[in-house]
């Protein structure tokens, strides 16, 4: 899974956020048991984002800079830090003949996986940060796993109606009183 762009995404908007001056300071201090401590960046949500052991791996052999930082020196501004993010991976995406890439699509990867793997809609809401599932659903209801098998559940069950070549009666249903 490419969480690995959507932790460093979160890790430079972090960085600039003062409402966090006072919790976990860096992002070498918010990787815990093998789990990222998070505040989403639309509604400031507390999350524990577990890590990928691959990513883990990743991250023990790259140096902390100044020890703190993985990928920051802390003495850029935020426009300057993502500037420069924004360029590496364009660079990265036209490598890998991917013109039209950007840093939102690791965001996206990461929710569709989630779905695609049956975590319910709800929890991705949370660790998207959605305020509202509704806005997930709006973005990813394609890739609900149970929504799109039950869709394919009902597809299959209509070849399996017998057919009579009538249009069939509404059935009238008698409730006793």
């Amino acid at each position: 899974m490419s969480c690995a762009e959507y932790i460093i995404d979160s890790w430079i908007k972090a960085a600039y956020d003062p409402h966090q001056a006072t919790r976990l300071s860096t992002p070498s201090e918010r990787i815990i048991d093998g789990k990222l401590f998070l505040y989403t960046q639309k509604t400031g949500t507390p999350v524990w984002c577990p890590l990928a052991p691959i990513v883990l791996e990743a991250l023990n052999k790259i140096p902390v800079v100044r020890g703190h930082y993985y990928f920051w020196t802390g003495e850029s501004t935020k426009e300057g830090a993502t500037k420069n993010w924004q360029k590496s991976l364009k660079t990265i995406f036209n490598s890998a003949g991917i013109p039209e890439g950007h840093s939102h699509r690791f965001r996206d990867t990461f929710a569709v996986e989630l779905l695609l793997q049956g975590v319910p809609i709800e929890r991705v809401s949370i660790l998207l940060g959605h305020g509202s599932v509704k806005i997930t659903e709006k973005h990813y209801a394609p890739w609900v796993k149970a929504r799109q098998e039950q869709l394919e559940a009902d597809v299959r069950r209509t070849w399996e109606a017998p057919r009579s070549g009538k249009t069939p009666k509404p059935r009238r249903t008698v409730v006793n009183q």
